[in-house]
Parts: structure tokens; C-alpha cells; sequence
């Protein structure tokens, strides 16, 4: 272990499981990568509530929390609860103005209450909802991924990802987006930095990329 390292906690998106970062390879001379996992909130549990729950799975001070989609909005939300050193957030948004038009609709009208959640065994219709694109070519590689497939999360997590109300996010975060996310059009997005036909699984499918800048945008 290096002296000094930077620690990075990396947590993944919505049902999904840290496998989604294997292809990530950080210099181990500078980082040691932790991974975050999901769990079921208790009942009742607020986004901040699970926020501060997860900030006891951090073991190092000041360290580096990546998250991607869903986890993006959650290492915001646990930014207010411990000191970092940098916030990188993966295709997501970082306040409710970037959220698409369908998720403000879903606000007002609770149709995403009426979304078959229950078919979450469903590996396909998960990805629908994680990825934001059809898994029938890569159905084995997402049954791989999306693991975490409990009713109660699910509900509550999409529940949170369309009533999130963030208004200013973290001063020292970091926007990372794909210009082609289908989930989180980069039409609403704002000062980002932009990756070139990424789409909202670049952390899987473009992780050359990463592993090419994710260095020296820690260390800016």
C-alpha cells in the first residue's frame, strides 16, 4: 500500500452491484479502491437517513466518493454528512433541474408508483429501469450486475430518484457524463465533462476512459 494513499469509494447505480467497476484500474502507487454496496432501507427511511447509514461503511478521512447514476445522487447526499476530499458523480444529475421531463412528470402525478416493480426477477424490464436501455444482447452480462433485485429497494429507489430535490450540489464535485445516456439526457445537463458517445453504462462499456482520466481528475 502506497504511503499517504488516496482513498476512493466507488458506489455503483441503482440494483446494481460493484462488478460494474471491475474494468476500472486506478495507479495503486496513489489510490486504494473500497466499493460501496446497496442494502434495504428500514421502513420509513429517508434519502438522507440512508445517506448517513452508509457514511458508517467509510473507514478513511477526507476520502474520494464515486458514484454512478442513483449512487451519484447518493455519494452528493452523503458529501454533506463527511469531510471528502473530491465528489465524482457518474451519469447522474446534481440537482433537480437536470432531471428529465418524464421523472418531474412521474413527481407530480405518481406514475412511477404503478411501474411493475414487482417483476424485478425480470432481468430485462431491471435493466429498462437501471440502464436506461434493452438488455436482450447483453442479458447475462446485466443479470451479472444487477443483483440487487428486492421490491422494497427498488420502490423506494426510484421513489427518491424522481422526488430528489437537491438544489446546490457539493463545491468540490465533479460532473461526468456521457453524451449519448439515455436515462439522463445531457440536454439538461449542466457544466459537466463530457464523454463522446458515452452512454449511461460508459462506467462498464468505456472504462478505457476512466482509467485514462479518472487519475487526473482526483488529483486536480
Amino acid at each position: 500500500m502506497p504511503d499517504n494513499p488516496i482513498h476512493i469509494y466507488l458506489m455503483p447505480g441503482m440494483a446494481a452491484n460493484p462488478s460494474i467497476f471491475d474494468g476500472l484500474q486506478l495507479p495503486t502507487d496513489t489510490f486504494v479502491t473500497h466499493t460501496l454496496e446497496w442494502f434495504v432501507p428500514d421502513k420509513g427511511m429517508d434519502f438522507e437517513a440512508y445517506a448517513v447509514k452508509m457514511c458508517g461503511k467509510i473507514a478513511h478521512d477526507n476520502p474520494v466518493l464515486l458514484g454512478v447514476s442513483f449512487g451519484g445522487m447518493l455519494v452528493q447526499e452523503m458529501a454533506r454528512h463527511i469531510q471528502t476530499r473530491k465528489v465524482i458523480a457518474v451519469s447522474t444529475v446534481k440537482t433537480k433541474d437536470e432531471l428529465p421531463k418524464r421523472m418531474i412528470f412521474a413527481k407530480y402525478t405518481k406514475v412511477h408508483k404503478l411501474l411493475p416493480t414487482g417483476l424485478v426477477n425480470n432481468v430485462e424490464l431491471l435493466a429498462k429501469y437501471a440502464f436506461g436501455e434493452t438488455a436482450t444482447k447483453r442479458l447475462d452480462l446485466y443479470k451479472k450486475y444487477l443483483s440487487v433485485r428486492d421490491k422494497t429497494y427498488i420502490d423506494w429507489s426510484i421513489d427518491h430518484i424522481v422526488n430528489w430535490d437537491q438544489t446546490l450540489p457539493p463545491q468540490n464535485l465533479v460532473h461526468i457524463h456521457g453524451e449519448k445516456d439515455a436515462v439522463f439526457p445531457i440536454t439538461n445537463i449542466k457544466n459537466c465533462i463530457t464523454v463522446k458517445n458515452g452512454t449511461h453504462t460508459m462506467i462498464i462499456h468505456r472504462a478505457k476512459w476512466f482509467n485514462e482520466n479518472l487519475s487526473p481528475i482526483i488529483l486536480e
